[in-house]
This record gives structure tokens, C-alpha cells and sequence, in this order.
């Protein structure tokens, strides 16, 4: 088989694949050149030829190295590093990124006993690359022995790139810190990102988030605040998500004193917070049950131009609604509506179950009515709360209307509230709805419990 026939071969196969058709110039231009002998003549010199010959696109380079690949059987010698390298150069600058990466792997993992890193790096180094390419190549070899664990690799590729002045990008040493912060191993994490600093690489981005959101979720809170210090010294700038990280671990551990110490840092060094920002210092304020602290905050995002959503109103409600400040969440939810947060089910409910828990059943009721005009239906939850006042203010035989209601619209009371409308119906004398009623719970299986 000669290898004019199998590039043909390649070409009318590629074009069957509608995605990547060969440009028609190239697939000419293979066709017509000189002919390379049959394929069992390919020696080392030719097949380097073919791979590195400009007249043919990377993509018909890739196909063809990959065809040889599978049939080595017919050729008399084993493509060696530098076939490997020319094709993984020509991805990489066609930004054939999956491409490269899988090639690569075939080398500096599956054939590693083969292919050491210094062998790698130094024929690397004596290829032709244009610089980018080359930077891509040594940026992709790092994530690969990442991916695969093989650490001592990682920080030799790393320590190769800081002494040849190969650009290191910060992303893809994120990308390492991701896999070390889920192994739990965070001191690995700490010295990466020391050596990272150490070169000059701005790791504010993408890389300090990481390694402070590992050292948070470990619940080292104070630690992770130091290294943010530290990191400011050092004159890198951290963003506000990793300030949020930070907080937001305080809140949900009510930590509040580490969390006054992280926004005296913010302050001080004039970073700004966001409505993100905002909502976390609420939630763990208001799940603490320091409701006025949390609308303190609210009110300041208002101030400073951000806007509150209906979940951040709705822990303000909610909060004073458990408390048995009603007014107060009453206020909270007329201040939402007037800041064009909508409310929705959930506001409706706390403040509803609320006014109920204090009594205030009529004022429930009023805002039962401002929230079906507002299209939002009531839920079974609502309902059996609704059955159950009704019964407790001796309003029976609405408690009797309203279940039918439910039983209407697809809701099953709880046991316990047909449990209730019964025994009031029957203090009423009101034998005949009773019985009703005994017949629903008979079919729910639970009238031997009442």
C-alpha cells in the first residue's frame, strides 16, 4: 500500500465527516506530491517529512500519524519522540488542544519508563517550536502529570519551566490546586502556591480562591486569613471571591469574630464588597438570629447602589417571623415589595405561618389574599396550616369547607388535622360531616389513630 493511497484514503474519509472537511488546496496538494514510496518503505527521515510538511494541515498530519500508529505492522520501524513532538507542535498551533493532550499522555504517562521528563524537556527544547507553542506544551505536560497524580513530576515540570523562563499560566496551576484540594492535601496546596508567588505569577484569579476555599472547609479560617495577609504583602491583590470564601465559611460557622477581623481587612484595604457579599453576611446573621444586624447590611447594599433579592427579604422575614416579630417582618416584606423584589411562596409562607404562630389569623388571612392575586397558589403545607387555625379559633365549619377545598384541588390533609375538624365537628353536634370525614380518613387508612 502506498502512502499516496492512504492519504487519499484519509481524505474521502474526512470528507464524509461534515465538521472538519479538508480544505480542497490541501487535500490536492497530498494527492499530488511526490510520491513517499509504499508504506512499507516509510523509513524515520521520510515519515518526518510528511509530518512536518507545511503543504499538509495539521488535521491531515494528525489523521495519517494516528493511521501509521495503529498500523505499525506494516512499516519497519516505531515512530519515535520526535515524529510524536512534530504532530503534538502542529495540533497545539491548529489549537487542537484534546488533541495534543491525548497524544502527550501516550507519551509522558503510558510510555513513561520510555519517555522520562528530562528526555522530554531537552528534545522539546531542541524542536523548532515557535514560542507559544512551546509554552502551551509545557503548560499542558504540567496538567497531564497533574491529572495523573504523578506530583514529583508536577513540581519538576514547574521548576524546569521557572529556569528555562517558560511562561507559567496561572490557570492551569489552579487547575493542579483543584486536584490537591480535593485529595485534602493542603499543605502540598500552600507550597505550590508559595512557589507560584515566589516566581511573580499573579495568582489572584483563579488559584488563591482554591487554596482558600480548601483551607476554609477544613475550618482554617484564621490560617487562610494570615495567608491572604501575607499575599497582600507580597503586593498581589486577592479578589473579592476569595474574601467571600472566607466569610461566608465564618457566617456558616458563626464565627463572628474572624469574620469582623476579614471585613476590617477589606475595609482597610478598600476592596469593595458585592451583593454576594451582602447575602452571605444576612444568611449567617439571620441563621445566628441577629435579624436587625442582617437588614443593617441589606440596608447598606441598598446604599451602595446593589439590589437585594427576594431570597436575601426573605431570611429578614423569615428571621423576625420565628422570633414573633411580626411587625417587624411585616415592614421587611413591604420594604421588598417597594424595592421590586418580588415575593414569592416561601415570603408568603413565613409570613403567613407567623402570623398564625402569634395569632394574628385575620392579618394571615389578608395576605393569604394578596397572594393568590398575585398568582401564587397555595401549597398543602398552607392548607393544613389554614385547617388547623381555623379549628384552633373554633371557625369549624370552615376548617370542614377548606379541606374539601384541598381534597379538590389533588391535597390531603394530615391525619391530625382531620383528627381535629372531627373532634370539633362532634362538639358541635355536626354528626353527619363528622362522619364525612371518619369515611376520608378510613380511605388514608388513619381513623384507628384518631
Amino acid at each position: 500500500m502506498s502512502v499516496q493511497r492512504i492519504l487519499k484514503t484519509l481524505k474521502t474519509v474526512k470528507r464524509t465527516h461534515t465538521l472538519n472537511p479538508f480544505p480542497n488546496s490541501a487535500s490536492k496538494t497530498l494527492i499530488a506530491s511526490p510520491s513517499y514510496g509504499t508504506l512499507s518503505d516509510l523509513n524515520p527521515t521520510k515519515f518526518q517529512q510528511i509530518l512536518s510538511n507545511p503543504d499538509f494541515n495539521s488535521l491531515q498530519c494528525f489523521d495519517f500519524f494516528n493511521f501509521v500508529l495503529k498500523n505499525e505492522k506494516l512499516i519497519s520501524f516505531k515512530p519515535d519522540l520526535q515524529a510524536h513532538l512534530t504532530v503534538i507542535g502542529r495540533v497545539l498551533n491548529a489549537r487542537r488542544f484534546l488533541d495534543a493532550e491525548n497524544l502527550l499522555k501516550s507519551l509522558s504517562i503510558e510510555e513513561i519508563d520510555r519517555y522520562p521528563f528530562p528526555l522530554l524537556a531537552s528534545t522539546i527544547g531542541s524542536c523548532s517550536f515557535e514560542s507559544r507553542v512551546k509554552i502551551k506544551l509545557f503548560n499542558l505536560m504540567l496538567k497531564v502529570y497533574s491529572d495523573y497524580k504523578m506530583l514529583d513530576l508536577v513540581f519538576e515540570t514547574f521548576d524546569h519551566m521557572k529556569n528555562s523562563g517558560i511562561e507559567i499560566d496561572e490557570r492551569t496551576c489552579s487547575l493542579h490546586l483543584v486536584a490537591l484540594k480535593r485529595s485534602d492535601q493542603m499543605e502540598l496546596c500552600l507550597e505550590f502556591l508559595n512557589r507560584m508567588v515566589e516566581l511573580g505569577i499573579d495568582v489572584s484569579a483563579y488559584s488563591l480562591p482554591v487554596v482558600v476555599d480548601g483551607l476554609c472547609k477544613n475550618g482554617e479560617i484564621k490560617k487562610c486569613r494570615e495567608l491572604v495577609q501575607e499575599i497582600l504583602n507580597k503586593g498581589i491583590k486577592p479578589n473579592v471571591i476569595s474574601y467571600n470564601i472566607m466569610i461566608d465559611a465564618c457566617a456558616k460557622r458563626w464565627n463572628f469574630g474572624e469574620l469582623d477581623s476579614i471585613l476590617a481587612l477589606m475595609e482597610r484595604e478598600g476592596k469593595a464588597f458585592n451583593a454576594e457579599t451582602y447575602k452571605i453576611l444576612a444568611e449567617g446573621y439571620t441563621s445566628f438570629g441577629r435579624i436587625k444586624e442582617a437588614e443593617k447590611w441589606v440596608l447598606q447594599m441598598h446604599d451602595k447602589g446593589l439590589r437585594a433579592d427576594t431570597h436575601t427579604y426573605n431570611l429578614i422575614v423569615s428571621g423576625y417571623c420565628r422570633q414573633g416579630y411580626t411587625d417587624k417582618a411585616i415592614f421587611a416584606f413591604e420594604e421588598m415589595t417597594w424595592r421590586g423584589a418580588n415575593p414569592n411562596a416561601d415570603t408568603y409562607w413565613a409570613l403567613i405561618n407567623g402570623l398564625c404562630k402569634v395569632g394574628k389569623f385575620e392579618a394571615a388571612l389578608v395576605y393569604i389574599s394578596k397572594m393568590q392575586s398575585n398568582g401564587i397558589e397555595l401549597d398543602q403545607v398552607i392548607f393544613n396550616l389554614l385547617v388547623d387555625e381555623c379549628c384552633n379559633k373554633g371557625m369549624v365549619y370552615d376548617a370542614f369547607e377548606l379541606q374539601i377545598e384541598m381534597r379538590r384541588r389533588g391535597f390531603d390533609a394530615h391525619l391530625s388535622v382531620y383528627s381535629k375538624i372531627v373532634s370539633r365537628l362532634c362538639e358541635s353536634k355536626q354528626y353527619e360531616e363528622a362522619k364525612m370525614l371518619m369515611s376520608v380518613m378510613v380511605k388514608q387508612g388513619g381513623a384507628q389513630n384518631c
